[in-house]
């Protein structure tokens, strides 16, 4: 099992879904863990189950700063930052490309990609000064593949996939960065895309999505050495061997 004890990870989107198993997944192992999102209360009172080794930062990610000051806090509350998820995400607006609204397209950018180079912006330099630590974007296969009615989606997933790659050329010698793409998980995401209707993804049915303590495992074990041969890849948890490395169920 890994062993995270005294470690720091922040983790973004940490409101639901991946975000917040993920917290609770870190904190298992030890860690102090630093949840953020808009979702006030939500983090709240998963930090707030966790306990002391827990808190939680009102943030956008979309805004450099606040980005800037949740690490900033972080630093001043646990003297280090060592692992940073880049998890938050939004789906919307969901529709063909001449017909969906351009703020909403706009906005997810702002937290889908710019989100993520927020994240590596402010926990870069930390990491760099304390000789290590762990950034992992949770990617996707949409990452790879254009998918009708996808535009803002595939786009954002696209550019944070390599900005992961980017980081990792530039850092890689002293940093640990990766990406996972969980493929479907049993989220408030999948409902959303679920009642869009669009899409193969929207066809599918509940019980055929991984749950979302999956991913928070393989992101547990990521930040162990035995991942280290993976550093600057990304991870697919459709890969049945990379599932057996990890020890998750068939």
């Amino acid at each position: 099992m890994t062993d995270l004890t005294s470690k720091t990870v922040l983790v973004t989107g940490a409101s639901r879904g991946i975000g917040a198993a993920a917290a609770r997944a870190f904190a298992g192992a030890g860690a102090n863990v630093v949840l953020l999102a808009r979702s006030t209360l939500e983090i709240a009172d998963i930090a707030g189950e966790i306990g002391k080794r827990a808190l939680a930062i009102p943030c956008d990610v979309a805004g450099w700063t606040e980005m800037s000051r949740a690490v900033q806090v972080t630093l001043d509350t646990y003297g280090s930052l060592d692992v940073l998820i880049n998890n938050a995400g939004m789906i919307d607006p969901i529709g063909g490309l001449a017909e969906t609204d351009p703020a909403a397209w706009t906005r997810l950018i702002d937290v889908n990609l710019k989100g993520v180079y927020h994240g590596m912006r402010a926990a870069i330099p930390v990491m760099a000064e304390q000789g290590g630590g762990t950034i992992i974007t949770i990617s996707s296969g949409a990452a790879h593949r254009a998918l009708a009615g996808w535009s803002a989606y595939c786009t954002s997933k696209a550019g944070a996939k390599m900005l992961t790659e980017a980081a990792h050329a530039e850092y890689g010698e002293t940093l640990r960065i990766m990406g996972l793409s969980p493929g479907t998980v049993a989220t408030q995401m999948q409902r959303e895309i679920k009642a869009s209707g669009v899409g193969p993804v929207a066809q599918l049915e509940w019980e055929d999505h991984i749950p979302a303590d999956w991913p928070a495992k393989a992101l547990v074990w990521m930040c162990s050495p035995e991942a280290d041969d993976l550093r600057g890849t990304e991870l697919s948890l459709r890969d049945e061997a990379l599932r057996a490395r990890i020890g998750l169920a068939a």
